[in-house]
């Protein structure tokens, strides 16, 4: 199988210069595993899937470390947490004479666990699918069919349609894991439940709407919505909250990681259904907006990222943070640019004297224009991300 070299790859060596233990976290088959064997290719290997493994280092975790003596790849380690607190020992023990690569896609179990016994040991990562940087040739593929195919790798190494794939990653591991962390009576629901959400993409989320069209709590919402944001499923966007004002909306929208799983929950089939989707502008958006926190913590940074709308319909999808100024970012999946795609930045820039640094539009067009204010095809824009921003 091919390896896609990942962008992260360089933050993980240094972090493994300078800590005993590093952490991989991210969804279920985003490449945690296939980036620390070829990266640490010097290591063994174990994968705590395995139930013979698993009982032999949660039965004598002492004598299952003793065969690691310069450390190893522990696989999905949050199926043994109470290994961590052996790891503790190790780590303070030997230092940098060991290294261990723990990874894991239980946000939960398990980076409770390394918070609390690995603090000042572990260095974490998060590895999310593919970016249109690291797809290579498939990157050239049409908006329709990045948006359907999405980012997960097996969509790029395996022969089957993406629909075929997302069906059976999401009956394979995400409901998997949602019966690990809670106990749901009824899955039908819970399923109608994640697809309704797909639906919110970039809308404004309102826990009690979605309580409604699903016919459960607000305090099932909640609880959902955490388990998936600690699946790596779906996150959500905070609006702007400097200078807070009684106009500015306090409600986070909704994204999700990935637009493939999305596409597959809304019932998109193909590229040519996808372009003619009421929304595709939705999908587009969280497309951008994906690429840009991919971006931050492939980098080892946490995305300081938010949106901006106030009550009086003034509106900008992104804000970046970055130290004291910002960076603003108008998303628009259309092909042919209109002046009033610059409405949002214009007004930003009034209501925010002085601080924004830079601003772009993103859209689906090939005509394009540099300077202080940048319009540009969202290739472009992700291709050199580091240094627009």
């Amino acid at each position: 199988m091919n390896y896609f070299p990942r962008t992260i790859e360089a933050e993980a060596l240094l972090l493994a210069a300078n800590y005993p233990v590093v952490t991989i976290t991210g969804p279920r088959q985003s490449g945690k595993t296939t980036l620390a064997r070829n990266i640490f290719k010097h290591l063994p290997y174990v994968s705590f899937e395995n139930p013979d493994i698993r009982a032999l280092a949660v039965n004598d975790p002492r004598r299952f470390l003793d065969q690691f003596p310069k450390g190893a790849i522990f696989d999905e380690v949050q199926h043994v947490p109470g290994i961590i607190s052996y790891l503790q020992q190790i780590a303070d023990e030997k230092g940098l004479d060991v290294l261990f690569v723990l990874t894991g896609s239980n946000h939960f179990s398990l980076m409770g666990k390394i918070t609390q016994s690995l603090a000042g040991r572990t260095g974490i990562l998060k590895l999310l699918p593919f970016s249109i940087n690291e797809i290579g040739d498939s990157a050239l593929d049409s908006a329709d069919q990045l948006l359907y195919r999405g980012f997960y790798p097996q969509a790029y190494t395996r022969s089957l349609p993406a629909t075929r794939i997302y069906r059976n990653y999401f009956e394979t591991y995400i409901q998997k894991d949602i019966r690990q962390l809670i106990q749901i009576k009824d899955l039908n629901l819970f399923d109608k439940f994640i697809r309704i959400c797909a639906g919110r993409i970039g809308s404004i989320l309102n826990a009690s709407v979605l309580a409604n069209e699903t016919g459960v709590s607000v305090t099932t919402v909640k609880s959902w919505l955490s388990v998936l944001e600690a699946s790596y499923i779906l996150f959500l966007l905070p609006p702007f909250y400097e200078n807070v004002n009684k106009r500015l909306i306090k409600s986070p929208k909704l994204y999700f990681y990935d637009t493939g799983l999305a596409s597959y929950l809304l019932g998109i089939n193909n590229p040519l259904q996808m372009s003619r989707d009421p929304l595709r502008g939705f999908l587009f958006e969280n497309l951008i907006v994906t690429e840009v926190v991919k971006h931050f913590y492939n980098i080892g940074q946490d995305p300081q990222v938010s949106f901006y709308r106030d009550n009086h319909q003034n509106e900008v999808d992104l804000i970046i943070k970055l130290q004291d100024q910002l960076a603003a970012i108008e998303i628009k999946s259309a092909q042919t640019f209109n002046t009033g795609f610059l409405n949002g930045l214009n007004q930003i820039s009034e209501l925010l004297p002085g601080r924004i640094r830079k601003d772009f539009l993103v859209y689906d067009g090939l005509v394009e224009q540099s300077g202080q204010r940048s319009i540009l095809n969202f290739r472009t824009f992700v291709k050199s991300l580091s240094l627009k921003i």
